[in-house]
């Protein structure tokens, strides 16, 4: 079951309270610039399916990616 993207970004700021809506913006972008560069995802889901943004966020919410600069504790 796909989350919406609300719920992805309530969790990631939820998990992570040194994050704010713009470095996880930042954080996406980076690491959606990867996925599209060629890095495989850290998901099992086919990456020709799902924009690269909503698996970047996806990947991020769960923890499997921890994008360089932007880290939990942060501030």
């Amino acid at each position: 079951m796909k989350m919406k993207t609300e719920e992805l970004t309530a969790k990631i700021l939820n998990d992570n309270p040194g994050l704010d809506n713009y470095k996880i913006a930042i954080a996406v972008a980076s690491r959606c610039d990867e996925l599209e560069n060629g890095a495989s995802s850290k998901l099992n889901i086919d990456p020709t399916k799902i924009k690269p943004a909503d698996l970047a966020l996806m990947e991020i919410a769960q923890g499997l990616v921890v994008v360089k600069g932007f880290e939990a504790n942060e501030k």
